[in-house]
């Protein structure tokens, strides 16, 4: 699993012993059962969190006492009739194409930031990317001869990513006209993206980046690296898209997860069955 994941899941079961603190329960992994984990349930629920977040924390348990059992540190495991809460999944937060155009419209480009900003978001929603991915990418995966750029995502999967002229065009221009004159620091030569310093962009920074121009344009949504990925992936959707082409594009190891971009709104659906149903 990638670095981001195994901390989640460490997280997840230091939130059972943090539990176990505050209640007072001085009790080894090994003599933990069902109702302890049923109690800590109560407990997080209590605390406000999504039932996303306790699916989540469920998971990490699970996996932590799959692992007691195959180590033979315990015979029983208490986490087998641990039952998930129902998840209710939500439409993802999207954009339309004027309010891309808008942010990226808002970019500074007198700065040498600026150049660069605008190529990361041109790549974010021309291609689909995680955050992890974007500032990961490596100028040594850029195939723009192809039209591909090859990304690493969850679990260090690889896959290629088709780009299009936009996006080829700025990341090209932030090469040639920024990112030749900041001083990469050693290590760090292969990343597309660099900040002043020389060094690779950190997430916080790039969620930092988009807030300031969401705020910068009055844009009242929420808006994150992952807002691109939505919009691209519903953008596409709705133009027509085969959902597999979207599922292989994304990086989704289940089609199910694509089929939340299946949700189209309501004037594309009045003017789809306007067009092409037979009483219309």
């Amino acid at each position: 699993m990638s670095v981001n994941s195994v901390d989640a899941y460490i997280h997840d079961v230091e939130k059972l012993t943090q539990y176990f603190e505050i209640a007072g329960i001085t009790i080894p992994p090994e003599k933990v059962e069902l109702h302890h984990l049923q109690e800590f349930l109560i407990w997080i629920n209590g605390l406000g969190m999504t039932t996303t977040t306790q699916s989540r924390v469920i998971s990490g348990l699970k996996g932590f006492y799959k692992y007691l059992l195959l180590e033979n540190l315990i015979q029983v495991e208490p986490t087998e009739k641990l039952d998930s809460p129902k998840i209710v999944r939500k439409l993802p937060s999207t954009l339309n194409i004027i309010e891309i155009n808008n942010l990226i419209s808002a970019i500074d480009l007198s700065t040498p930031e600026g150049e660069r900003n605008r190529a990361m978001l041109e790549t974010l929603y021309g291609c689909g990317l995680r955050v992890s991915e974007l500032i990961n990418l490596r100028i040594s995966n850029l195939y723009f001869h192809e039209g591909f750029i090859k990304v690493i995502g969850k679990g260090d999967k690889e896959r290629l990513v088709p780009i299009g002229s936009v996006a080829m065009r700025q990341i090209q221009i932030y090469l040639s006209t920024v990112r030749i004159h900041v001083p990469v620091r050693k290590g760090q030569e292969d990343f597309v993206f660099l900040n002043r310093r020389g060094s690779r962009l950190s997430r916080i920074m790039v969620f930092t980046i988009i807030r300031n121009l969401a705020e910068k344009i009055g844009l009242k949504k929420q808006v994150s690296p992952h807002t691109f990925r939505h919009s691209f992936a519903t953008h596409l959707v709705e133009g027509g898209a085969d959902l597999r082409a979207v599922q292989e594009m994304l990086g989704h190891e289940s089609i199910t997860t694509t089929e939340i971009y299946t949700h189209l709104d309501r004037e594309y659906l009045r003017s789809a069955i306007i067009q092409y149903h037979p009483r219309s």
